[in-house]
Protein backbone atom coordinates (compact mmCIF):
# COMPACT_ATOMS: atom_id res chain seq x y z
CA UNK A 1 0.00 0.00 0.00
CA UNK A 2 1.16 3.52 -0.82
CA UNK A 3 2.54 5.06 2.42
CA UNK A 4 0.81 8.30 1.47
CA UNK A 5 -2.59 6.58 1.52
CA UNK A 6 -4.34 7.25 4.86
CA UNK A 7 -4.87 4.19 7.02
CA UNK A 8 -7.41 5.64 9.47
CA UNK A 9 -9.89 8.56 9.56
CA UNK A 10 -7.46 10.49 11.76
CA UNK A 11 -4.84 10.38 9.02
CA UNK A 12 -7.44 11.25 6.37
CA UNK A 13 -8.59 14.30 8.33
CA UNK A 14 -5.22 15.98 7.75
CA UNK A 15 -5.66 15.82 3.98
CA UNK A 16 -7.41 18.42 1.91
CA UNK A 17 -9.44 15.85 0.00
CA UNK A 18 -11.10 14.32 3.08
CA UNK A 19 -14.63 15.24 2.00
CA UNK A 20 -14.06 14.06 -1.58
CA UNK A 21 -12.90 10.61 -0.50
CA UNK A 22 -14.79 7.77 1.05
CA UNK A 23 -13.62 8.29 4.62
CA UNK A 24 -16.65 10.35 5.84
CA UNK A 25 -19.04 7.64 4.72
CA UNK A 26 -16.83 4.83 5.97
CA UNK A 27 -16.77 6.58 9.36
CA UNK A 28 -20.54 6.96 9.32
CA UNK A 29 -20.94 3.32 8.30
CA UNK A 30 -18.61 2.20 11.10
CA UNK A 31 -20.57 4.09 13.74
CA UNK A 32 -23.93 3.01 12.30
CA UNK A 33 -22.90 -0.64 12.23
CA UNK A 34 -21.75 -0.20 15.83
CA UNK A 35 -25.30 0.78 16.74
CA UNK A 36 -26.71 -2.21 14.85
CA UNK A 37 -24.30 -4.52 16.70
CA UNK A 38 -24.74 -2.81 20.06
CA UNK A 39 -28.46 -3.45 20.46
CA UNK A 40 -28.23 -7.27 20.18
CA UNK A 41 -25.00 -7.20 22.21
CA UNK A 42 -26.83 -5.52 25.09
CA UNK A 43 -29.59 -8.13 24.91
CA UNK A 44 -27.06 -10.96 24.74
CA UNK A 45 -25.16 -9.58 27.73
CA UNK A 46 -28.29 -9.40 29.81
CA UNK A 47 -29.28 -12.96 28.90
CA UNK A 48 -25.73 -14.25 29.43
CA UNK A 49 -25.55 -12.52 32.81
CA UNK A 50 -28.79 -14.17 33.85
CA UNK A 51 -27.56 -17.61 32.79
CA UNK A 52 -24.17 -17.01 34.41
CA UNK A 53 -25.74 -16.11 37.74
CA UNK A 54 -28.47 -18.73 37.78
CA UNK A 55 -27.05 -21.76 36.00
CA UNK A 56 -23.50 -22.28 34.83
CA UNK A 57 -21.26 -19.53 36.10
CA UNK A 58 -19.15 -17.23 33.91
CA UNK A 59 -18.74 -19.16 30.57
CA UNK A 60 -21.75 -17.56 28.76
CA UNK A 61 -20.35 -14.08 29.40
CA UNK A 62 -16.93 -15.19 28.20
CA UNK A 63 -18.45 -16.64 25.04
CA UNK A 64 -20.28 -13.37 24.41
CA UNK A 65 -17.04 -11.39 24.78
CA UNK A 66 -14.98 -13.70 22.57
CA UNK A 67 -17.64 -13.76 19.84
CA UNK A 68 -17.99 -9.97 19.87
CA UNK A 69 -14.20 -9.54 19.79
CA UNK A 70 -13.95 -11.56 16.60
CA UNK A 71 -16.76 -9.57 14.98
CA UNK A 72 -15.29 -6.21 16.03
CA UNK A 73 -11.84 -7.04 14.65
CA UNK A 74 -13.48 -7.67 11.28
CA UNK A 75 -15.67 -4.56 11.50
CA UNK A 76 -12.57 -2.50 12.27
CA UNK A 77 -11.53 -2.85 8.63
CA UNK A 78 -14.19 -0.26 7.74
CA UNK A 79 -12.01 2.51 9.20
CA UNK A 80 -8.58 0.87 9.62
CA UNK A 81 -6.91 -0.76 6.65
CA UNK A 82 -4.41 -2.62 8.85
CA UNK A 83 -5.87 -5.95 10.00
CA UNK A 84 -6.14 -6.61 13.74
CA UNK A 85 -4.80 -10.15 14.38
CA UNK A 86 -6.59 -12.57 16.65
CA UNK A 87 -4.85 -12.43 20.06
CA UNK A 88 -5.96 -15.93 21.09
CA UNK A 89 -3.78 -19.04 20.96
CA UNK A 90 -4.92 -22.35 19.52
CA UNK A 91 -5.61 -24.96 22.23
CA UNK A 92 -3.11 -27.81 22.37
CA UNK A 93 -5.94 -30.31 22.79
CA UNK A 94 -9.30 -30.62 21.03
CA UNK A 95 -12.60 -30.14 22.78
CA UNK A 96 -14.63 -27.40 24.45
CA UNK A 97 -13.10 -27.99 27.89
CA UNK A 98 -9.54 -27.37 26.65
CA UNK A 99 -10.74 -24.31 24.74
CA UNK A 100 -12.42 -22.86 27.84
CA UNK A 101 -9.39 -23.55 30.08
CA UNK A 102 -7.13 -21.72 27.66
CA UNK A 103 -9.51 -18.79 27.16
CA UNK A 104 -9.99 -18.25 30.90
CA UNK A 105 -6.20 -17.93 31.35
CA UNK A 106 -5.75 -15.42 28.51
CA UNK A 107 -5.79 -11.69 29.22
CA UNK A 108 -7.31 -11.07 25.79
CA UNK A 109 -10.49 -12.91 26.85
CA UNK A 110 -11.07 -10.56 29.78
CA UNK A 111 -10.30 -7.51 27.63
CA UNK A 112 -12.92 -8.73 25.18
CA UNK A 113 -15.42 -9.14 28.00
CA UNK A 114 -14.66 -5.60 29.22
CA UNK A 115 -15.08 -4.34 25.65
CA UNK A 116 -18.42 -6.15 25.33
CA UNK A 117 -19.71 -4.51 28.52
CA UNK A 118 -18.44 -1.11 27.40
CA UNK A 119 -19.95 -1.48 23.95
CA UNK A 120 -23.27 -2.82 25.17
CA UNK A 121 -23.89 -0.17 27.84
CA UNK A 122 -21.93 2.94 26.75
CA UNK A 123 -20.48 3.02 23.26
CA UNK A 124 -23.41 2.33 20.97
CA UNK A 125 -25.69 4.94 22.60
CA UNK A 126 -22.90 7.50 22.12
CA UNK A 127 -22.54 6.42 18.49
CA UNK A 128 -26.29 6.78 17.97
CA UNK A 129 -26.20 10.27 19.47
CA UNK A 130 -23.24 11.28 17.29
CA UNK A 131 -24.98 10.05 14.13
CA UNK A 132 -28.17 11.88 15.10
CA UNK A 133 -26.27 15.16 15.57
CA UNK A 134 -23.83 14.89 12.65
CA UNK A 135 -26.17 13.39 10.04
CA UNK A 136 -29.74 13.51 11.38
CA UNK A 137 -29.82 17.20 12.18
CA UNK A 138 -28.41 18.51 8.85
CA UNK A 139 -30.55 16.12 6.84
CA UNK A 140 -33.67 17.12 8.78
CA UNK A 141 -32.88 20.78 8.03
CA UNK A 142 -32.26 19.99 4.36
CA UNK A 143 -35.68 18.34 4.18
CA UNK A 144 -37.53 21.41 5.51
CA UNK A 145 -39.10 22.38 2.14
CA UNK A 146 -40.30 18.82 1.62
CA UNK A 147 -41.81 18.71 5.11
CA UNK A 148 -43.54 22.05 4.55
CA UNK A 149 -44.99 20.83 1.26
CA UNK A 150 -46.31 17.67 2.91
CA UNK A 151 -47.84 19.57 5.84
CA UNK A 152 -49.13 22.46 3.76
CA UNK A 153 -49.07 25.13 6.47
CA UNK A 154 -46.15 24.92 8.88
CA UNK A 155 -43.31 22.70 10.05
CA UNK A 156 -41.09 22.69 13.13
CA UNK A 157 -37.49 21.69 12.30
CA UNK A 158 -35.46 20.17 15.15
CA UNK A 159 -37.86 21.50 17.80
CA UNK A 160 -37.01 25.03 16.67
CA UNK A 161 -39.21 27.92 15.55
CA UNK A 162 -42.09 27.22 13.18
CA UNK A 163 -41.34 27.50 9.48
CA UNK A 164 -44.37 28.73 7.56
CA UNK A 165 -42.98 30.05 4.25
CA UNK A 166 -40.95 28.47 1.51
CA UNK A 167 -38.20 31.12 1.53
CA UNK A 168 -37.52 30.40 5.20
CA UNK A 169 -37.71 26.64 4.54
CA UNK A 170 -35.20 26.95 1.70
CA UNK A 171 -32.90 29.01 3.93
CA UNK A 172 -33.08 26.29 6.62
CA UNK A 173 -32.36 23.65 3.98
CA UNK A 174 -29.34 25.61 2.75
CA UNK A 175 -28.07 25.88 6.32
CA UNK A 176 -28.41 22.11 6.71
CA UNK A 177 -26.48 21.47 3.49
CA UNK A 178 -23.68 23.76 4.68
CA UNK A 179 -23.68 22.23 8.15
CA UNK A 180 -23.41 18.62 6.93
CA UNK A 181 -19.81 18.75 5.57
CA UNK A 182 -18.69 20.70 8.63
CA UNK A 183 -20.05 18.00 10.96
CA UNK A 184 -18.45 15.20 8.93
CA UNK A 185 -15.06 16.22 10.35
CA UNK A 186 -15.91 15.58 14.03
CA UNK A 187 -17.76 12.46 12.92
CA UNK A 188 -14.55 11.15 11.32
CA UNK A 189 -12.55 12.08 14.42
CA UNK A 190 -15.01 10.16 16.61
CA UNK A 191 -14.82 7.11 14.33
CA UNK A 192 -11.02 7.25 14.48
CA UNK A 193 -11.08 7.42 18.28
CA UNK A 194 -13.58 4.57 18.39
CA UNK A 195 -11.37 2.44 16.13
CA UNK A 196 -8.29 3.23 18.22
CA UNK A 197 -10.11 2.07 21.36
CA UNK A 198 -11.13 -1.15 19.61
CA UNK A 199 -7.55 -1.84 18.55
CA UNK A 200 -6.19 -1.15 22.04
CA UNK A 201 -8.61 -3.57 23.68
CA UNK A 202 -8.99 -6.29 21.05
CA UNK A 203 -5.70 -6.46 19.12
CA UNK A 204 -2.77 -8.52 20.52
CA UNK A 205 -0.42 -6.79 22.95
CA UNK A 206 3.33 -6.83 22.38
CA UNK A 207 3.82 -9.53 25.03
CA UNK A 208 1.15 -11.69 23.39
CA UNK A 209 2.84 -11.27 20.01
CA UNK A 210 6.17 -12.29 21.56
CA UNK A 211 4.52 -15.36 23.08
CA UNK A 212 3.01 -16.25 19.73
CA UNK A 213 6.34 -15.83 17.95
CA UNK A 214 7.96 -17.99 20.61
CA UNK A 215 5.34 -20.68 20.11
CA UNK A 216 5.87 -20.57 16.35
CA UNK A 217 9.62 -20.90 16.89
CA UNK A 218 9.15 -23.88 19.21
CA UNK A 219 6.70 -25.47 16.78
CA UNK A 220 9.17 -24.95 13.95
CA UNK A 221 11.93 -26.57 15.99
CA UNK A 222 9.67 -29.55 16.72
CA UNK A 223 8.98 -29.95 13.00
CA UNK A 224 12.71 -29.89 12.24
CA UNK A 225 13.37 -32.47 14.96
CA UNK A 226 10.59 -34.68 13.59
CA UNK A 227 12.01 -34.34 10.09
CA UNK A 228 15.46 -35.35 11.27
CA UNK A 229 14.02 -38.31 13.18
CA UNK A 230 12.22 -39.43 10.02
CA UNK A 231 15.45 -39.15 8.00
CA UNK A 232 17.23 -41.31 10.54
CA UNK A 233 14.41 -43.86 10.46
CA UNK A 234 14.58 -44.09 6.66
CA UNK A 235 18.36 -44.45 6.79
CA UNK A 236 18.09 -47.19 9.43
CA UNK A 237 15.42 -49.07 7.46
CA UNK A 238 17.50 -48.94 4.29
CA UNK A 239 20.64 -49.96 6.15
CA UNK A 240 19.08 -52.85 8.05
CA UNK A 241 16.60 -53.93 5.34
CA UNK A 242 17.28 -53.28 1.68
CA UNK A 243 21.07 -53.11 2.06
CA UNK A 244 21.24 -56.45 3.88
CA UNK A 245 19.09 -58.11 1.21
CA UNK A 246 21.32 -56.73 -1.53
CA UNK A 247 24.39 -58.01 0.31
CA UNK A 248 22.81 -61.46 0.54
CA UNK A 249 21.83 -61.32 -3.15
CA UNK A 250 25.36 -60.32 -4.16
CA UNK A 251 26.87 -63.17 -2.14
CA UNK A 252 24.40 -65.66 -3.62
CA UNK A 253 25.16 -64.51 -7.15
CA UNK A 254 28.90 -64.70 -6.43
CA UNK A 255 28.61 -68.29 -5.18
CA UNK A 256 26.43 -69.25 -8.15
CA UNK A 257 28.96 -67.66 -10.48
CA UNK A 258 31.75 -69.74 -8.99
CA UNK A 259 29.73 -72.96 -9.26
CA UNK A 260 28.47 -72.39 -12.81
CA UNK A 261 30.42 -74.05 -15.65
CA UNK A 262 31.92 -71.75 -18.28
CA UNK A 263 29.39 -70.68 -20.86
CA UNK A 264 26.46 -68.30 -21.43
CA UNK A 265 24.96 -68.97 -17.96
CA UNK A 266 28.22 -68.09 -16.22
CA UNK A 267 28.47 -64.88 -18.26
CA UNK A 268 24.95 -63.87 -17.30
CA UNK A 269 25.61 -64.65 -13.64
CA UNK A 270 28.76 -62.53 -13.83
CA UNK A 271 26.82 -59.59 -15.26
CA UNK A 272 24.10 -60.00 -12.63
CA UNK A 273 26.73 -60.14 -9.89
CA UNK A 274 28.37 -56.95 -11.14
CA UNK A 275 25.01 -55.17 -11.41
CA UNK A 276 24.11 -56.21 -7.86
CA UNK A 277 27.48 -54.88 -6.65
CA UNK A 278 26.88 -51.53 -8.35
CA UNK A 279 23.35 -51.33 -6.92
CA UNK A 280 24.75 -52.04 -3.46
CA UNK A 281 27.35 -49.28 -3.86
CA UNK A 282 24.69 -46.81 -5.02
CA UNK A 283 22.44 -47.75 -2.12
CA UNK A 284 25.29 -47.18 0.32
CA UNK A 285 25.89 -43.73 -1.18
CA UNK A 286 22.18 -42.98 -0.92
CA UNK A 287 22.12 -44.06 2.73
CA UNK A 288 25.15 -41.93 3.45
CA UNK A 289 23.50 -38.94 1.79
CA UNK A 290 20.26 -39.33 3.76
CA UNK A 291 21.93 -39.38 7.16
CA UNK A 292 25.52 -40.61 7.50
CA UNK A 293 26.03 -43.14 10.25
CA UNK A 294 29.14 -41.34 11.49
CA UNK A 295 27.02 -38.25 12.16
CA UNK A 296 24.56 -40.20 14.29
CA UNK A 297 27.20 -42.23 16.13
CA UNK A 298 30.05 -39.76 16.66
CA UNK A 299 28.63 -36.30 16.07
CA UNK A 300 29.27 -33.34 13.83
CA UNK A 301 33.02 -33.11 14.41
CA UNK A 302 33.72 -36.63 13.15
CA UNK A 303 31.22 -36.21 10.29
CA UNK A 304 32.91 -33.01 9.10
CA UNK A 305 36.28 -34.69 9.24
CA UNK A 306 34.90 -37.55 7.16
CA UNK A 307 33.41 -35.09 4.64
CA UNK A 308 36.77 -33.31 4.39
CA UNK A 309 38.54 -36.63 3.71
CA UNK A 310 36.09 -37.39 0.87
CA UNK A 311 36.36 -33.91 -0.71
CA UNK A 312 37.69 -33.65 -4.27
CA UNK A 313 39.80 -30.64 -3.17
CA UNK A 314 42.31 -31.08 -0.32
CA UNK A 315 40.92 -29.73 2.96
CA UNK A 316 42.76 -28.49 6.03
CA UNK A 317 40.64 -28.87 9.14
CA UNK A 318 40.45 -27.20 12.50
CA UNK A 319 37.48 -28.81 14.25
CA UNK A 320 36.72 -29.04 17.94
CA UNK A 321 33.08 -29.61 18.77
CA UNK A 322 30.91 -31.10 21.51
CA UNK A 323 27.82 -33.14 20.70
CA UNK A 324 25.06 -30.78 19.62
CA UNK A 325 21.30 -31.19 19.04
CA UNK A 326 20.67 -33.59 16.13
CA UNK A 327 18.84 -31.01 14.02
CA UNK A 328 21.76 -28.57 14.38
CA UNK A 329 24.37 -31.21 13.53
CA UNK A 330 22.43 -32.37 10.50
CA UNK A 331 21.86 -28.86 9.13
CA UNK A 332 25.50 -27.82 9.59
CA UNK A 333 26.77 -31.08 8.07
CA UNK A 334 24.73 -30.79 4.89
CA UNK A 335 25.66 -27.12 4.45
CA UNK A 336 29.35 -28.03 4.64
CA UNK A 337 28.88 -30.96 2.24
CA UNK A 338 27.12 -28.68 -0.25
CA UNK A 339 29.85 -26.06 0.16
CA UNK A 340 32.64 -28.60 -0.46
CA UNK A 341 30.79 -29.96 -3.50
CA UNK A 342 30.46 -26.43 -4.90
CA UNK A 343 34.17 -25.80 -4.32
CA UNK A 344 35.01 -28.89 -6.35
CA UNK A 345 32.60 -28.06 -9.18
CA UNK A 346 32.75 -24.28 -9.58
CA UNK A 347 35.57 -22.53 -7.73
CA UNK A 348 38.77 -23.84 -9.31
CA UNK A 349 40.31 -23.88 -5.84
CA UNK A 350 43.38 -25.89 -4.95
CA UNK A 351 42.97 -25.79 -1.17
CA UNK A 352 40.14 -25.45 1.36
CA UNK A 353 40.24 -24.53 5.02
CA UNK A 354 37.40 -25.92 7.21
CA UNK A 355 37.07 -24.72 10.81
CA UNK A 356 34.28 -25.42 13.30
CA UNK A 357 33.86 -24.54 16.94
CA UNK A 358 31.27 -23.90 19.62
CA UNK A 359 31.41 -20.95 22.02
CA UNK A 360 28.90 -18.80 23.88
CA UNK A 361 26.04 -21.11 22.89
CA UNK A 362 26.69 -20.67 19.17
CA UNK A 363 28.01 -23.09 16.59
CA UNK A 364 30.33 -21.43 14.09
CA UNK A 365 31.48 -23.21 10.94
CA UNK A 366 33.64 -21.59 8.26
CA UNK A 367 34.66 -22.91 4.83
CA UNK A 368 37.30 -20.89 2.99
CA UNK A 369 38.77 -21.71 -0.42
CA UNK A 370 41.40 -20.06 -2.63
CA UNK A 371 39.28 -20.23 -5.79
CA UNK A 372 38.20 -17.59 -8.27
CA UNK A 373 35.37 -16.15 -6.10
CA UNK A 374 32.17 -14.60 -7.35
CA UNK A 375 29.92 -17.11 -5.56
CA UNK A 376 26.43 -16.15 -4.34
CA UNK A 377 23.65 -18.04 -2.63
CA UNK A 378 21.21 -16.76 -5.28
CA UNK A 379 23.27 -18.14 -8.18
CA UNK A 380 21.59 -21.55 -8.14
CA UNK A 381 24.34 -23.44 -6.30
CA UNK A 382 21.90 -25.12 -3.89
CA UNK A 383 22.84 -22.94 -0.93
CA UNK A 384 19.55 -21.01 -0.98
CA UNK A 385 17.59 -24.00 0.28
CA UNK A 386 20.23 -24.67 2.91
CA UNK A 387 20.02 -21.04 4.07
CA UNK A 388 16.27 -21.52 4.50
CA UNK A 389 16.95 -24.67 6.50
CA UNK A 390 19.33 -22.78 8.78
CA UNK A 391 16.74 -20.02 9.22
CA UNK A 392 14.36 -22.59 10.71
CA UNK A 393 16.95 -23.03 13.49
CA UNK A 394 17.48 -19.23 13.77
CA UNK A 395 20.81 -19.78 12.05
CA UNK A 396 22.50 -17.65 9.42
CA UNK A 397 24.47 -18.40 6.26
CA UNK A 398 26.93 -15.73 5.11
CA UNK A 399 28.92 -15.86 1.87
CA UNK A 400 31.80 -13.46 1.23
CA UNK A 401 33.11 -14.03 -2.28
CA UNK A 402 34.67 -11.09 -4.11
CA UNK A 403 35.75 -11.56 -7.72
CA UNK A 404 39.16 -13.23 -7.72
CA UNK A 405 38.56 -14.83 -4.32
CA UNK A 406 38.94 -16.01 -1.72
CA UNK A 407 35.45 -17.31 -0.91
CA UNK A 408 34.38 -17.62 2.71
CA UNK A 409 31.17 -19.38 3.73
CA UNK A 410 30.20 -18.85 7.34
CA UNK A 411 27.48 -20.68 9.29
CA UNK A 412 26.23 -19.63 12.73
CA UNK A 413 23.52 -21.49 14.67
CA UNK A 414 22.49 -20.73 18.27
CA UNK A 415 22.49 -23.97 20.28
CA UNK A 416 23.65 -25.56 23.49
CA UNK A 417 25.81 -28.66 23.61
CA UNK A 418 24.50 -32.04 24.73
CA UNK A 419 27.78 -32.78 26.47
CA UNK A 420 31.03 -30.93 27.14
CA UNK A 421 33.50 -33.49 25.86
CA UNK A 422 34.79 -32.62 22.36
CA UNK A 423 34.20 -35.15 19.64
CA UNK A 424 35.95 -33.62 16.65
Amino acid sequence: MDPRTPRTPWQALTRGDYLRGGWPWRSAGYLASGVLVGVPVLAALLVSAAFSLLLVGIPPLLLAGVALGGLERRRLRLVDTEPAPDPHRVPAEPGLAAWLRLRVREQATWRELAYALLHGFVLWPLELLALAVALGAPLAMAAAPVQLALDGQEVRVLKGPLVTTYPVACAVALGGLLLLPALLYPLGALAGARAALTRVLLAPREAELRDRIGEVTRSRARLVAAFEAERRRIERDLHDGAQQRLVALTMTLGLARLDAPPGPLADQLARAHDEAGRALAELRELIHGIHPQVLADYGLGAALTDAADRSAVPVDTGIELPRLPPAVESAAYFVVCEALANVGKHSGATRVRLTAGHARDRLRVEVEDDGRGGAAASAGTGLTGLADRLAVLDGTLTIISPAGGPTVLRVEIPCRPHQTAPCG
